[in-house]
């Protein structure tokens, strides 16, 4: 819900009167398609991207607060939450093209990319794709770290999924599913811990379109082995650019162990890990994932490329960078 109040921030004209504080969601439409998104805030740019299944509104608890320093945008991807879900290309790289348009149509030149879990895929591909428009990267259980991934999005990448997805919305088999949520919640598995997530993504797909999208989307990511995409092989060119990984340290979608692949992987990056937290930190602590976020975006300076500066990195082998990892923090 919109909060309004007397005195609102004025920032570019194509985005107009800007909610001080509290979300306001909008839409666009950009290449023939409707396009929604979530707005607050003045400052510099902070673009939060969700991921597979999920929607803007999963960064409602941390919004608010992040909106008092930072023009915030939330968008939902083409194929999720409000924006249009149209038969079309759901690839990482046209994701990434698709927020690149979003920001422009709305005047955003620059921006931090904040990306979960497939968002965080997005995130580092429009950095890859755009680094000229990108000031740091924080990607939160983000996929491309390697293959493993839950089997259960293994399972829903196979053929008769899309009728699976549609049976879960019957009574019956909508029950049962959700006591198989309660059974993992209560036996304190990882994947319980992300047991409500769970829920509100299956109820986030009540028809054939929003079905449609969502399976497309898994599956050029996704197949039954696992992730097919990766994002280790280009990591080497975040040197320069200031990035920080957010993991749960129970993360049973995509296992922590990604953290320190792509750790290690990425030159002067920062890690932190969420003690007892499964694939959505942001939600089990927001408080404390504000404050680190605001740390981060308050201590490092943004990064600034040229196409010649881009141009030697491409250049160097990622072995003969000689950059080590930023530091490691795990509580």
């Amino acid at each position: 819900m919109a909060v309004h109040t007397s005195r609102p921030v004025r920032v570019d004209d194509r985005l107009g009167v800007v909610p001080p504080r509290g979300s306001e969601l909008r839409f666009r439409t950009v290449h023939g398609y409707r396009r929604a998104f979530r707005v607050a805030g003045s400052g510099p740019a902070v673009v939060l991207v969700h991921g597979i299944g999920d929607s803007s509104a999963t960064w409602e608890a941390v919004l608010p607060a992040l909106a008092r320093k930072h023009l915030v945008i939330a968008p939902d991807l083409l194929g999720h939450g409000n924006s249009e879900k149209p038969r079309a290309d759901y690839s990482v790289a046209a994701y990434a093209n698709g927020i690149r348009d979003l920001l422009g149509v709305l005047g955003v030149q620059r921006a931090t990319l904040v990306g979960h879990s497939l968002g965080g895929g997005v995130a580092m591909q429009f950095a890859y794709q755009f680094p000229e428009r990108t000031e740091r990267l924080v990607l939160v259980g983000t996929g491309g770290a390697g293959p493993d991934v839950t089997p259960l999005l293994r399972a829903v990448s196979m053929p008769g999924a899309q009728a699976l997805l549609a049976a879960l919305q019957l009574p019956p088999l909508r029950w049962q599913a959700g006591l198989v949520i309660d059974a993992l919640r209560l036996l304190g598995t990882d994947l319980g811990r992300d047991a409500d997530d769970l829920i509100r993504v299956i109820d986030a797909l009540p028809d054939a379109t929003a079905r449609a999208a969502f399976i497309r989307t898994l599956r050029a990511v996704v197949d039954w082995r696992g992730q097919v995409v990766t994002m280790l092989d280009r990591c080497y060119l975040t040197r320069g650019m200031p990035t920080l990984l957010v993991w749960g340290e129970r993360d049973a979608v995509v296992p922590v162990e990604h953290a320190y692949t792509a750790h290690r992987a990425m030159p002067g990056s920062r890690l932190e890990i969420f003690g007892d937290t499964g694939h959505f930190p942001f939600h089990s602590d927001p408080a404390r994932f504000v404050g680190l976020l605001e740390e981060f975006l308050a201590s490092t300076e943004p990064a600034r490329w040229s196409a010649e500066q881009w141009r030697q990195l491409l250049r160097c082998p990622p072995a003969a960078t000689g950059a080590r990892p930023g530091p490691v923090s795990a509580t």
